[in-house]
This record gives structure tokens, sequence and C-alpha cells, in this order.
């Protein structure tokens, strides 16, 4: 009896997930943080301090009490809560001076920063810089996360309508192989005819297919036969019929080794009782693949919902019909440096076949390991 198997293979499991996790968790909390802080330090720094410098501007001159006949200033230049570690008054040596010191400004003026960024600022008439005092921080600020960069992704110009013309490419793009496919899988699994294995054999060899290698005969197929019929050569149909095309082989192959491992007991008795092969597939083999065929969809939609190279080929890059991974594609141009933005843009993009994935989990495990192939 060996010993210790089960607990190498549940430490290799939890391995896997660990790092598959681990990147998804660091994208989330990336999204969820500031840009002086992305750049700083590391996403797994996020639930401690965090050693920021920053730079403060006082109130322009004149705008504070004269007691006395001196100009006074006071204020906290730390808005969002913190610890001032140093401070300075000179891009050269922005900590050169420690909380609570008082910093010479020349001409009589002074200013010193407590710890907790509490500043007070005294000169003899005013401000010599009318647009005010410029101070250097060091400071360790806590976690502080916010949801201003998803505010900001979500509000940038055309993402509602790119979700929309995502959901519009992937449910189609979806339900149309898998209708396709459960009636070609019951066929090869049930129906003899002549060239049953052929066309099995062909369905094996379609799967094989590069995508980048037929797309463009097939583009210019749907073109010749767009303008033949009168239909839009930039419309959804055509990436309708493009997915529809590449996902089929997968979908006929896993649904019919689903079919196939049925008990035959099952389907001979019915067709003794008289029933015909479409109540057979509607009313027994259907439910029995249910498992099977929610399996391909999930994997059919998130393939869909991520694709950026069909949509483009078919749709164009019109700002009317472009699908989410192309808006964010341009989001993340126009952004190149901010990795808040970019983080953000990541998780709105994978949140919805996360949330696919997460609610079929069950059917997609199932599904995957029903059926084993003639």
């Amino acid at each position: 009896m060996r010993r210790g198997g089960p607990w190498a293979a549940h430490l290799a499991v939890a391995v896997f997930v660990l790092l598959w996790t681990l990147p998804l968790l660091g994208l989330v909390v990336t999204s969820l943080r500031d840009r002086d802080q992305i750049a700083a330090s590391g996403w797994w720094t996020a639930f401690s301090g965090v050693t920021l410098t920053r730079t403060f501007r006082t109130p322009p001159g004149g705008e504070g009490a004269q007691p006395g006949g001196r100009y006074a200033l006071a204020g906290n230049a730390l808005e969002g809560g913190g610890r001032v570690e140093a401070f300075g008054i000179d891009a050269r040596r922005p900590a050169a001076f420690h909380p609570g010191a008082v910093a010479d400004l020349g001409k009589g003026a002074t200013l010193t920063v407590q710890a907790d960024g509490a500043y007070s600022l005294t000169a003899p008439h005013g401000l010599a810089a009318p647009q005010g005092q410029r101070i250097f921080l060091t400071a360790t600020v806590g976690p502080s996360p916010t949801l201003q960069n998803y505010a900001d992704v979500l509000a940038a110009t055309g993402i509602a309508r790119s979700l929309l013309n995502s959901a519009i490419v992937a449910v189609p793009s979806t339900l149309f192989p898998v209708g396709l496919a459960v009636f070609a899988a019951y066929a090869l699994a049930w129906m003899p005819f002549a060239g049953r294995r052929l066309v099995l054999a062909a369905v094996l060899g379609l799967m094989a297919v590069p995508l980048q290698v037929a797309l463009i005969p097939l583009l210019k197929v749907h073109n010749a036969a767009g303008q033949a019929l009168g239909l839009d050569p930039k419309g959804f149909v055509g990436v309708w019929l493009a997915h529809t095309g590449f996902g089929l082989p997968l979908a006929i192959y896993l649904i019919r080794n689903a079919m196939a491992a049925l008990p035959r007991e099952v389907i001979d008795s019915a067709r003794l009782d008289g029933a015909s092969d479409l109540a057979i597939l509607t009313r027994i083999v259907l439910p029995l693949a249910a498992p099977a065929i929610a399996g391909f969809a999930v994997f059919q939609f998130i393939w869909t919902w991520n694709d950026l190279l069909v949509a483009l080929v078919f749709l164009g890059p019109q700002g009317d019909r472009l699908v989410l991974t192309g808006r964010l594609l341009n989001l993340v141009g126009t952004h190149g440096g901010q990795w808040d933005i970019l983080a953000a843009s990541a998780c709105v993009s994978v949140a919805v076949p996360v949330a696919v994935f997460l609610a079929f989990q069950r059917l997609l495990v199932r599904g995957l390991l029903s059926g084993v192939a003639d």
C-alpha cells in the first residue's frame, strides 16, 4: 500500500491552483490601487503601508492669516492620511528635513511639517511665490482601495456599446454551433449510415485547421456571398458564421462522445416502443448529455467573448461595432503608461467570462469527463 500518494496529489493541485490564482489576484488588487501606489510598490504590498514621495503646494500667497503683522499659514499636506517620514522644499533634496524640523525658506520665512502632515508656514509679509509654496513629502500611507479606476474605464467613450457588441457576438456564436452540433452528434453516435467513420475522421481533421490559415479565404467567400445576396459585408452575420464554423468540429466531437457513452439498452428500448429519432434525441439523449453540451457552451462563450481577431476581420474597427476587447485595446493605446487604467480594463474584460465559468463550473467538469471516444 502506497503512502503519501493522495497528499502529493493534493499538494500538486494546490500548487497549480495557487499559480493560476495569484496573477488574477494581483490584477484585481492592482485595479483597486491608485497610480502613485502602483508606481511605488508591487501589488503584494497593498495590504500594508506603502512609502510614497508626493508633492504638495500650499494655497497662494496672501490667503493666510496675519496676526501681529506676520503672515501665517497652516493646513495638512496629507489629505488622505498617513505618516510623514521626511519633507523638503527643493526637488534636489526632497527628504532634507525630519518631521518637526524648521526649514528656512529665506527672507525670514520658515516651514514646519509634523509627522501627521500638519504644516505651518510663517513669513514677514507673505509668500514670495504667489502660486504657493511647494513641499516634497516622503510619507507612509496605509491601504486606500479605490473604485475610481473602474469609474474611469466604464465612463470611457464607447465602453457600454462595446459591451453590448460583445454580447451580440458571443451569445449567437455559442447557440448556433451548439444547436447544429447536437443533431450532427446524434447522427454520428446512434444513426448508422454509410461513411459514418469517414465523417467523424473529417470532423477530427477540421479540429486541426488553424484559425489564421482559414480566416482570409473565409472572409473572401463571405464578402462575395454578401455582395450576391445584398448583405452588409461588415455585419454581425459574418462573425456569427465564422465562430460557428470554427467551433462546430469541437462541439460535434465532444457532444458525440457524450452521446455515444449512453447505455445502448435505453436507446434500443425507446426504438422498440416506437419512438422516432427526434423523440429519442429530445426526450432521452439531450437530458443525459446536458453536461457535455453545457461544457462546450461555456468554452465557446469564453472564446468568442475574448476574441479580437475574428471580430476585427469581419466587423472592422468601426466604433459602433467594435467589441469590448477592441475598445480596451484602444484604451490601452491611449493610456499606455497608466497601469491603474490597464488593470481595471483587464478586470472589466474578464468579469463576464469568470462569472459564466463560476456559474456553470460543475456542468463544465461533468461535461469534460463525460464520454469516451470509440
